[in-house]
């Protein structure tokens, strides 16, 4: 027998099968599958990105790094089914180009929505430090013309119809400002009135003050077509009573952020963070607002008004096993 004889032999063993390259999707189960069949398609969960090397066996087939998933994920991360949304929350930080909007774009299925925040440039009315103290006031706060430029043109550009909702999330006025809130009444209206309507999805309000909880704010989002987004976070009431917000601007769309378990407290991100971990495990569940949540999708949806349902690590602990949950609570109620 030959060298290459004995190389080629049928004895030799065979090849193992070609590893598949980059992060790939976890496997889905025959449960989720029905699932997601049986979800509106007006329903759009998801979670407030997708970056987490915990959610391995949840999101992911295997171990990744958080560089590597914020880079090349959101394929895996759109390939499961009951993700049909995700927020993109790091352009509050600095403005992303129309290129970077488009590249997110590209990598998901038709039919995927994002929601997206503001850039803290015109959505905080305060300049801040490094530690996020406010250190004086912010002259481009809800500025229509910073607002165009640096958030809503490139996301129309980029995002088209893979466009949610657009966030405006306004964080925490100082005393000398909610004592006039009629200024900021009119300096919101002012802003959603210079705005282009959106190519897909909504403009939105998310508020960190309870003061904006009034007629005034249902009156003027009416007037520009905007809508109330839920923020679920302890600076808030409770979700039943954001809820006539909601009902003052019907019919339309619901847009919902659940952010932060109220019993951490209006100042728990990093208590939720240490208590979390890996984010792999619903540690504190609250079935209370995830049941009220689910009676308001189903209402909406079945009135073929589209929701975008976003859900952060500290809300329970796991926001790929809540969306989970809030879906089976919509289809199984």
């Amino acid at each position: 027998m030959t060298m290459q004889d004995s190389l080629f032999s049928n004895d030799a063993p065979p090849l193992e099968p070609k590893r598949a390259r980059g992060v790939q999707p976890a496997p889905v189960s025959d449960e989720d599958q029905a699932l997601a069949a049986a979800l509106s398609p007006h329903v759009h969960l998801g979670t407030s990105t997708w970056s987490y090397p915990g959610w391995q066996g949840l999101v992911w087939a295997g171990r990744h790094s958080e560089a590597t998933l914020s880079r090349t994920g959101l394929p895996a991360y759109s390939a499961q089914p009951l993700l049909r949304a995700v927020g993109i929350d790091r352009g509050f930080y600095k403005p992303l180009a129309a290129s970077e909007f488009q590249r997110h774009a590209e990598q998901v299925p038709r039919g995927f929505r994002f929601t997206v925040k503001a850039p803290s440039l015109v959505s905080d009315p305060l300049l801040r430090s490094e530690d996020g103290r406010g250190q004086q006031p912010n002259p481009l706060f809800l500025d229509p013309t910073a607002a165009l430029q640096d958030f809503i043109a490139p996301a129309y550009e980029g995002l088209g119809a893979s466009i949610g909702a657009l966030v405006f999330q306004i964080s925490p006025l100082p005393g000398s400002m909610l004592a006039r809130m009629n200024e900021q009444f009119d300096r919101l209206h002012a802003l959603l009135l210079a705005l282009p309507k959106p190519p897909a999805g909504v403009l939105c309000v998310e508020v960190r003050d309870a003061a904006w909880l009034t007629r005034d704010l249902a009156d003027l989002l009416r007037d520009t077509g905007a809508t109330y987004c839920l923020g679920l976070h302890p600076k808030l009431p409770p979700l039943a009573e954001q809820l006539p917000l909601l009902r003052a601007l019907w019919p339309g769309p619901m847009v919902a952020r659940w952010n932060l378990n109220r019993l951490h407290g209006a100042y728990g991100y990093e208590e939720a963070e240490k208590k979390y971990g890996e984010f792999s495990e619903m540690l504190d569940p609250d079935p209370e607002t995830r049941a009220e949540l689910a009676r308001v999708i189903r209402g909406t949806a079945g009135a073929g008004q589209d929701c975008f349902v976003t859900i952060s690590n500290k809300a329970e602990g796991s926001a790929p096993l809540s969306v989970r949950a809030l879906a089976q609570a919509v289809v199984h109620a």
